[in-house]
């Protein structure tokens, strides 16, 4: 199925689709993608997914502007970095272990991680802020700082942006808007992911890449053109439809992905 060029620039596309609208790197739908139709292995999935999510997060971060201006981005600054602070170290971390843990082992893992996102989307949704932050000063940065690192880990474990815990994190204890708080989102996983990438790249595995780099490409051109759509659906569709069916997507994901363990 891996040499089927039209399903990969499909998968690719759709995926990337919903990267841009949500504020994601899509991973989280890769995955089980790259695993059960592909047919990689749990690390070798978790490696190509980290590469093609890269894509998705520096284009989407791009496309959604014409939605959520750059401007909005710098001006919580002092948010991204308090963020970053925890979720480098936990990306490091996060890829030194998922390199050390048997295949079946990361299958039960990302099951499990997938089934938590999906709860994670749920909350997001059903929040209500009236843009008062529930913590301030030392606080919030001290739990910005551990909410960093756990979703750094969940990052490398998966392969995934991490947008998936980070924007419920940033609507629940930074107050923000849910578009503003996807594009944050995207600002923070890129150096995350390419933390968890560098730390990949040391270990024998990450020759999956080299070995399989038309596919490669094919997935992240797809992944560029989905971007692109839904960077021009960002003002259009609801993010509180969409995020309820997501997580319907991550909990069938995750049993099938349990299974394939």
């Amino acid at each position: 199925m891996r040499t089927n060029k039209t399903v990969t620039f499909i998968s690719g596309t759709a995926i990337g689709t919903l990267g841009g609208l949500i504020g994601l790197g899509g991973a989280e739908f890769r995955l089980p993608l790259l695993i059960g139709i592909f047919n990689f292995s749990a690390l070798e999935a978790v490696i190509l997914n980290k590469a093609t999510s890269l894509v998705v997060v520096a284009s989407a971060m791009f496309f959604r502007t014409r939605t959520v201006p750059f401007d909005s981005v710098i001006d919580h600054q002092d948010v991204i970095l308090n963020l970053l602070l925890g979720s480098l170290v936990g990306a490091w971390l996060g890829a030194s272990w998922a390199v050390r843990l048997k295949s079946q082992t990361l299958y039960r893992i990302i099951a499990i991680l997938l089934l938590v996102i999906s709860c994670a989307l749920l909350l997001s949704h059903e929040v209500i802020t009236d843009g008062i932050p529930p913590f301030t000063g030392l606080m919030r940065a001290m739990l910005g700082v551990i909410a960093g690192f756990a979703i750094g880990v969940v990052a490398s474990l998966l392969g995934v942006a991490g947008g998936e815990l980070l924007i419920p994190t940033l609507i629940l204890l930074f107050a923000l808007d849910i578009k503003v708080a996807g594009s944050l989102s995207l600002a923070v996983s890129l150096p995350t992911m390419l933390t968890g990438f560098m730390r990949y790249s040391r270990d024998n595995s990450f020759s999956v890449l080299r070995e399989n780099k038309r596919f490669l490409l094919i997935m992240a051109a797809g992944s560029f053109a989905g971007t692109f759509l839904g960077g021009l659906l960002l003002g259009f569709v609801s993010d509180s439809l969409l995020l309820p069916m997501l997580a319907g997507i991550l909990v069938i994901s995750a049993i099938k992905i349990w299974q394939h363990g």
